[in-house]
């Protein structure tokens, strides 16, 4: 299985930081968040890894080339003319995954536990319950959010609500909202190559939007990984808490 490091985000939120480094090159207890990601992959035995850039890009090249790609084969998916999003950044790079049926897809600044052999087996389950509809797998956990993806007791994803302002978006509203199962998604995600051939969306647009467009005719489901760890280490305080748990 190939995978695919998000990494071209601004990381606003990790300012001063990020005015003068890439956010996947913040350092938990001497190493980056890039490398410790690598790693993750690497012991799933995931090892053929692209990574796309946009701020500070030759930063993220020069740490990669430095370090022999930590022990993967790394490719580099450019986005510095213009800075994708999740879903664009994904599509930009969909000749990477070309022959590949399925493959995971994550986010540089988080940290987490996550079995992903667990994750995989649970892709596999529901792609076959799916018959052949199954865009991805989403990694998701209970914790409190400001904002949450919204499945039905099938877990099938239906819609999206910022818990903050309000806004929802759907793709099938559920007719019972008693029936809503709130999740909160990981940034980690098992894609299927039907996304590539279905997506509607061009050039910069999020996952969650293209997800959302496809749930419309199209199983989305989650893996639930609420037992384990996971860090969105956006902020500096977050990276103060990570490197009192990732050694």
């Amino acid at each position: 299985m190939r995978a695919m490091i998000l990494a071209a985000g601004l990381g606003t939120r990790l300012k001063p930081f990020t005015d003068a480094h890439p956010k996947a090159l913040a350092m938990v207890n001497g190493k980056s968040l890039l490398q410790r990601n690598v790693e993750y992959l690497l012991s799933y035995g995931i090892s053929d890894i692209i990574v796309n850039v946009h701020h500070f890009a030759d930063q993220i090249i020069t740490a990669i080339n430095n370090n022999n790609g930590w022990g993967a084969n790394i490719s580099i998916s450019d986005e510095t003319d213009e800075v994708l999003e999740t879903g664009g950044g994904l599509l930009r790079a969909a000749n990477y995954f070309e022959y590949e049926e399925r493959w995971l897809v994550m986010n540089a600044d988080i940290l987490t536990n996550l079995d992903l052999h667990k994750l995989i087996a649970a892709d596999e389950v529901n792609a076959i319950n799916a018959e052949g509809d199954l865009v991805a797998t989403l990694a998701v956990t209970d914790r409190m959010s400001s904002r949450n993806l919204i499945f039905n007791t099938s877990g099938t994803l239906c819609g999206w609500k910022n818990n903050i302002t309000g806004q929802e978006k759907w793709a099938n509203p559920l007719r019972d909202p008693n029936s809503a199962v709130p999740k909160a998604f990981s940034g980690i995600q098992i894609v299927h190559t039907s996304f590539l051939k279905e997506v509607q969306l061009s050039g910069k647009f999020s996952l969650i939007d293209a997800y959302l467009q496809l749930a419309q005719h199209f199983a989305i489901h989650f893996y639930d990984h609420s037992d384990g760890i996971l860090l969105d280490v956006g902020k500096p305080e977050s990276l103060e808490k990570a490197a009192t748990i990732f050694k």
